[in-house]
């Protein structure tokens, strides 16, 4: 299993079951069997109660990409440098220094490695600023001095663009953690960068506010590192995306210049929206240190229903049906299929919820301000869709610990993968249409290359998909007994070569950072790469921000 200790997992403690449809509802028969109670997957940070399969480090990235050389236009961090930070950031704490202290090397680890344990860096220093002022004298420090930085949040990613490749130095956002400011009429809230997302969402429940993002990871994630990613999640359904949400920025240039762009104004058409150039740019032409979020009213109400599908057709209809009955109120649409859900059985030891095994589950959530209201909406939506043959079994929740248990079957599939090994990830957006031929036509590659079975011979384990239907994100995993470059050539570029004959992205929402680097062609035209670049040269002549990542 990959060692994320940060991350918390799906309990195994057992509930009531969620209450079924009425019995003429459901194709199948009444069953008694139970399932369990889990809170969000990485939604906290207990330890995770998965039994660990496997706890190394993972290779370094420099191995992994042998054609990936170090710039020697950078400079090497040395002593002299090391002391100008320890006496900028004044504590211990906040500088965790492997150039001087060969002891400190366990201590700096899990900033040089992602949570899959896929990428690996050399970094031997880690600065840990607790304000603005600061982080601008550490970039004016390192541009004048060649010294490249990777900005790092949660370090939640999936593409390697939070970690260094050989020796930048880590600039953790972490003590950066403040609410600044919250007006409780208008939903507006100021933050700091290193904020959480769990705790900052806890903090506007409080309030009767939500955080317009809902992710999977939230219990480590940082905001600095939603917006750096442009992170879409859960609820884009209802809430949209950041670039909408976000009403100002406050960043770092390279340089140390420092943007204030904190407008608390929803409507601003003075001049270019120059905010919006920070958000998915993945800390590579500025380190976001604050941000103004336009949050909306907590729903009052939440409904969630899992169910039972016979095929992806199904499932699109569904999707339909569910937009014209419950459209206001409508919060998430999530896929799941069924390799995916049985993985999770599997491991987690779970029953499912549902009478039998089905290709095909969706699951869905309502928020509004009636419980009664919506509920009665759902039941007839659910009602409707059964009547005509789309759905074929379905679970609606009762309580808040029902609600949770349904959403593990959703939320708990990455954890799941990771336990049973290496994870080949692909977050995509398709045309619905086609969506999940994606996965269809991946899993017959891989098998037809021999590399998919049940023994170890064969290093794919399985090939999955689920995700955002609410927005046309697909999830595709396949899940491995070990990182394998066969497997590795299998994939690439053929995942993105079916991707870019049907005008999707090759990214929906982790964005490019090494992994997806070189492919960024088969989304973009070279006059809009182009355009990047330039911006890039603009913002950062030296190109000390996050390096060999992005464009």
């Amino acid at each position: 299993m990959a060692c994320r200790h940060r991350s918390s997992t799906a309990s195994l403690a057992r509930l009531a079951k969620p209450a079924r449809l009425a019995p003429r509802l459901s194709t199948q028969p009444q069953v008694q069997s139970q399932v369990a109670s889990a809170v969000r997957c990485f939604s906290s940070s207990r330890p995770s109660q998965l039994k660990e399969t496997r706890c190394q480090q993972g290779k370094f990235t420099s191995e992994t990409y042998p054609d990936l050389k170090r710039d020697p236009r950078y400079g090497q961090v040395t002593k002299e440098h090391v002391d100008y930070f320890k006496g900028l950031l004044g504590t211990e704490s906040a500088v965790i220094d492997g150039v001087t202290n060969e002891n400190a090397t366990d201590d700096i680890e899990p900033f040089n490695s992602d949570w899959m344990r896929k990428y690996r860096g050399h970094c031997k220093l880690v600065l840990k600023p607790s304000s603005t002022e600061e982080v601008s004298k550490i970039l004016k420090y390192c541009n004048d001095n060649k010294l490249a930085v990777v900005p790092q949040g949660g370090n939640t990613g999936l593409v390697g663009g939070s970690v260094p490749v050989f020796d930048e130095i880590v600039l953790n956002m972490g003590r950066m953690n403040n609410i600044i400011e919250f007006d409780e009429v208008s939903g507006i809230l100021t933050v700091e960068a290193g904020a959480i997302l769990e705790v900052v969402d806890q903090f506007l429940a409080s309030k009767g506010y939500i955080f317009p993002l809902d992710l999977g990871a939230k219990g480590s994630c940082h905001i600095g590192g939603n917006l750096s990613t442009n992170a879409g999640g859960l609820r884009l359904l209802r809430y949209g995306s950041l670039h909408g949400t976000t009403l100002g920025i406050e960043a770092v240039l390279p340089d140390g210049t420092v943007v204030d762009d904190l407008c608390k104004l929803r409507k601003n058409n003075t001049g270019y929206d120059i905010k919006q150039l920070f958000i998915g740019s993945e800390g590579t032409i500025g380190v976001i240190t604050k941000a103004v979020i336009q949050c909306p009213q907590r729903p009052k109400a939440q409904n969630v229903a899992l169910f039972g599908l016979e095929s992806y057709e199904a499932a699109q209809q569904a999707f339909r049906e569910a937009k014209g009955h419950l459209s206001e109120i409508l919060s998430a649409f999530e896929l799941m299929d069924g390799s995916s859900q049985a993985l999770v059985r599997q491991v987690t030891k779970k029953n499912s919820p549902l009478e039998g095994e089905y290709p095909f589950y969706c699951l869905i959530e309502t928020s509004g301000s009636n419980s009664d209201h919506d509920g009665e909406k759902l039941q007839t939506f659910l009602e409707d869709v059964m009547e005509k043959g789309i759905v074929v079994d379905g679970t609606l929740a009762q309580d808040e610990t029902q609600v949770k248990a349904l959403w593990s079957f959703r939320e708990g599939i990455p954890e799941v993968l990771s336990h049973l090994g290496g994870v080949y990830k692909y977050d995509v957006s398709i045309p619905l249409p086609e969506m999940y031929q994606l996965v269809e036509d991946t899993k017959a590659r891989v098998e037809e290359a021999g590399l998919l079975g049940d023994t170890d011979e064969h290093p794919v384990r399985a090939v999955v998909g689920y995700g955002h239907m609410g927005d046309a994100n697909l999830h595709l995993n396949v899940s491995t007994r070990r990182y394998d470059e066969r497997v590795e050539k299998v994939l690439e570029p053929f995942v993105y070569e079916w991707i870019s004959k049907r005008q999707g992205s090759i990214s929906a929402e982790h964005g490019l950072g090494l992994a997806k680097k070189k492919y960024i062609g088969y989304s973009r035209t070279p006059t809009m790469v182009g355009l990047m670049k330039q911006l890039k040269d603009l913002y950062d002549p030296n190109a000390i921000l996050n390096p060999y990542k992005y464009i």
